[in-house]
């Protein structure tokens, strides 16, 4: 290599280097930057309209994640469960989710669910806690989790609520039910009502809360301070708690049910306590 070349060499070397300086430093330099604004260009929905005969179907982005993000933890949990082999042994990835399916099953019968009512349960509670983990963590990549919108945090406690009901209704009956409302007194009937909102709306705001304000968060790191912290902090607000609050969703969703029918089993085993406190609330309005 003659010398004319090595000059040319070392000439597109500090060019590279000072252009790479200069990008860097602009890079971490928020005196040119509008925070507020791009932190609210980041929250904003992205809506799309597709036309279906006279109808328009609206897509949000919050859709298009949560298919996306599904999809990957369906893809992934095929990859964990493999093909059983012939003499029954268990990978790690199958030993992994039969673990989890243990723990499900194991802290519904906490609630007061016999063995059958939470093998039956744990199917859902498993779709919820890996629904809503997979579209949060996906917020780790830097892409807007589906729970920033309020509409999918209401969506998942209205679906909770609504299979809260349906199995309360199958595991203790229509009668069972009933006295779930009618428990400890007959007077607490609007206030048992009330619960119903009150759950799926508690269930929705947490959610949507410590979602939006992680996203939030990340963001105003990311624009701050774009290298390494954002990388770090993000294992925690959009990992682990993502992981939290698919957790705390899927264990308060088990804890409602397994509430119901723990009241229906203490009525039916002890059901002359619940007349005495009957008999001794109609003394009292008397």
């Amino acid at each position: 290599m003659t010398v004319a070349s090595f000059l040319l060499v070392g000439s597109w070397l500090s060019e590279f280097f000072a252009a790479f300086a200069e990008k860097f430093a602009e890079r971490f330099d928020i005196s040119h930057k509008d925070i507020g604004a791009e932190i609210s260009e980041a929250i904003m929905q992205v809506q799309m309209y597709f036309k279906v005969g006279d109808y328009k179907l609206l897509i949000t982005d919050a859709v298009i994640v949560t298919w996306v993000a599904v999809l990957i933890f369906i893809i992934l949990i095929s990859v964990l469960a493999g093909k059983p082999s012939k003499d029954l042994k268990l990978t790690a990835g199958q030993a992994l989710l039969v673990s989890l399916t243990e723990l499900v099953i194991s802290t519904a019968m906490s609630f007061g669910m016999n063995r059958k009512q939470a093998e039956e349960v744990a199917p859902m509670i498993m779709t919820f806690g890996i629904v809503i983990t997979a579209c949060n963590s996906i917020s780790y990549f830097h892409i807007p989790p589906p729970a920033k919108n309020i509409a999918f945090a209401i969506g998942c406690a209205i679906t909770a609520i609504i299979y809260v009901i349906v199995m309360t209704f199958k595991f203790v009956g229509a009668k069972g039910f009933w006295i779930t409302l009618t428990t400890p007194i007959a007077i607490m009937i609007p206030f048992k009502l009330l619960d119903y909102v009150v759950k799926p709306l508690s269930l929705s705001l947490r959610l949507f809360g410590n979602v939006f304000a992680a996203y939030i968060f990340m963001e105003f790191l990311s624009i701050s301070v774009p290298l390494i912290l954002p990388g770090v902090a993000g294992l925690w607000f959009d990992i682990i708690d993502g992981i939290i609050q698919a957790v705390v969703f899927s264990y308060l969703t088990m804890s409602y049910i397994g509430e119901n029918v723990e009241t229906v089993n203490e009525y039916n085993e002890h059901p002359e306590e619940h007349q005495k406190k009957k008999k001794k609330s109609k003394a009292v309005a008397a």
